[in-house]
């Protein structure tokens, strides 16, 4: 694996590169960071601060990874950004580290694909598979669950959290968590179902569809208090998937949960 470095490329001593790197023109790294074998930053990609590209991750032109975050509080704590093996970050694309009043670091899990002027905020956690689309800004420590996809020109408020496998549409603002496999669309976001193709793509047949399909309706369309439903529901289920979003809804939340469907007043 030869690694090629383009003369016109600022690798300042301390910088840790593996094999097989290519680095194009006019791209700095700073003397903190990790390019992991195979790395590749196409031109005038700016790496900074202790960050870890892993093993064959992308950084299209004009991308910035690693810098200062957008927070009045910061002061230049040494805090971290780490991106995970093949993920692919597209032009203009803006990754800040994290920050020592949330989890002190940034993550991008692998096989990601973060597309043209995406923003993500300090202390973020997207996992793995995660696509996001293009001019999709996160505020700072918000969470992406496992293949989930965000609609270009989306925004997600600081803390809030999308879980696995939803579907946030385009245009869509979203400032309450989204359960795991759910659709959400609107200006501010509107439960419209269940994200059912992406559930057979992990390989659920329909008798479990339709026992995801029917919790779902319960805890959103049925009679009485949310959180009664979700009590009875937690009793009674057994389905995994259920299960996740049972959990998903659980767990600590600074927003709440969004509970809007579309077609109803909030």
């Amino acid at each position: 694996m030869r690694t090629l470095i383009h003369p016109t490329a600022i690798i300042e001593p301390g910088a840790s590169l593996g094999e097989g790197i290519k680095i194009g023109p006019f791209c700095t790294v700073g003397r903190d960071v990790v390019l992991e074998d195979g790395v590749e930053l196409v031109s005038h990609a700016a790496i900074e601060g202790r960050t870890r590209l892993g093993a064959g991750a992308k950084i299209f032109p004009f991308c910035t990874i690693g810098l200062a975050p957008q927070d009045l509080k910061y002061k230049g704590e040494d805090t971290a950004t780490r991106i995970g093996p093949r993920t692919q970050i597209r032009e203009h694309a803006s990754i800040h580290r994290g920050t020592v009043t949330g989890t002190g670091v940034t993550v991008i899990g692998a096989d990601c694909l973060l597309m043209a002027t995406v923003h993500v905020g300090h202390d973020c956690i997207i996992e793995d598979g995660v696509v996001i689309a293009n001019n999709v800004a996160l505020g700072g420590h918000v969470e992406v669950g496992a293949r989930a996809i965000i609609g270009g020109n989306a925004a997600v408020l600081q803390f809030a959290r999308v879980g696995a496998g939803a579907m946030v549409g385009g245009l869509t603002g979203v400032t309450r968590d989204v359960i795991p496999y759910a659709r959400v669309f609107g200006t501010r976001a509107q439960l419209l179902g269940l994200n059912l193709i992406g559930l057979q793509r992990r390989g659920l047949e329909k008798p479990q569809l339709h026992a995801v399909n029917r919790a779902y309706n319960f805890l959103f369309n049925g009679p009485g208090v949310f959180a009664e439903r979700v009590a009875e529901l937690t009793e009674t289920n057994a389905d995994p998937y259920v299960g996740q979003i049972l959990d998903f809804i659980a767990a600590p939340s600074k927003h709440g949960i969004l509970t809007n469907v579309a077609g109803e007043e909030e």
